[in-house]
Order: structure tokens, then C-alpha cells, then sequence
């Protein structure tokens, strides 16, 4: 399951960006693309596509920063605003 916070929902409703941003970006965290996330904290997110652990991207949506949280049992990953953690 994917889902969004209410301020990321918002971004999405903006003129800057929309679902279609926020799908690519959800496909790119698919595809083992952790956006901004440094290069220890990528290596962890590699070895925890293997393991039981939660694993984080950073990316930007209309110009704001976005992270993208899957869980450690793959049941839901959330799409939020850093404020929102």
C-alpha cells in the first residue's frame, strides 16, 4: 500500500507539482533509488531491501524536500514532508 500525508497532498494540489511527480518518485524508491539520501545511509537502505528493515529516500516535490518511508515489512510506504515525521 502507498499512501501520503495531508502536506504532501497538498504539494500535489499545487501548481508546482502533481500525482504524476509523486508516482515517478514512488517508482524510483521502487527501483532501489534513494534520492538524496548520503552514501552510508544508501548502503543501508541496499541491505535493507534484503532484510527486515525500514527503508528511507529523500527526494524533492515541487521544490520541496519529501521523504519516502517503506516499512520494515513491506506493508506500507508513506510519502511525507520531513515536518511530518
Amino acid at each position: 500500500q502507498v499512501v501520503m500525508t495531508p502536506g504532501v497532498q497538498d504539494l500535489i494540489g499545487g501548481p508546482s507539482a502533481g500525482m504524476g511527480d509523486l508516482a515517478n518518485i514512488i517508482r524510483r524508491h521502487r527501483e532501489g533509488d534513494w534520492g538524496s539520501m548520503g552514501t552510508e545511509d544508501s548502503a543501508m537502505n541496499d541491505a535493507a531491501v534484503e532484510g527486515e528493515e525500514r527503508i528511507m529516500g529523500a527526494h524533492e516535490l515541487g521544490g520541496e524536500k519529501i521523504w519516502v518511508i517503506t516499512e520494515w515489512d513491506r506493508s506500507v510506504t508513506t510519502a511525507l514532508l520531513p515536518s511530518e515525521y
